[in-house]
């Protein structure tokens, strides 16, 4: 059997099962790249999440449908509000904490985290903590 149809059918099997997990926005996030692309001329159901492009962070962007529509290629995501909103970021588009998976993706000295409602700087580099435990100051 060719290795690339396997691969790829295993690829949709995750996205089918990161799609029936329900998530929530932080869980989503850790494991954002098995969510399926955004496609132009689809039907997408409220609630539904997807990733397209990056973010202010670098890292695959997702978003989550807010109104149920078929997609076209005007309304894409990073747009068009009314339709998507971004998973990650506050509405005033600063970052929701999110644990790192280790160093590589650690929070740098003077990055700015939403974390339980409260704006939060890391005071050092490799930061890999939660904030109010360890390396955050709160604003």
């Amino acid at each position: 059997m060719d290795k690339r149809f396997l691969a790829k059918q295993f690829n949709r099997f995750m996205q089918m099962q990161v799609q029936s997990a329900k998530l929530d926005d932080d869980k989503a996030m850790e494991v954002a790249d098995l969510y399926p692309s955004w496609e132009s001329k689809k039907s997408y159901a409220v609630d539904e999440i997807f990733k397209y492009g990056v973010n202010a962070d670098n890292e695959t962007q997702l978003y989550k449908v807010i109104q149920a529509h078929t997609s076209q290629d005007d309304w894409t995501p990073d747009v068009t509000t009314s339709l998507y909103k971004a998973i990650g970021f506050t509405d005033e588009g600063v970052s929701i904490w999110t644990q790192p998976l280790g160093a590589t993706d650690a929070y740098m000295k003077g990055d700015v985290v939403s974390y339980n409602g409260e704006l939060w700087t890391s005071d050092v580099d490799g930061n890999v903590w939660q904030p109010g435990v360890y390396g955050w100051t709160k604003q």
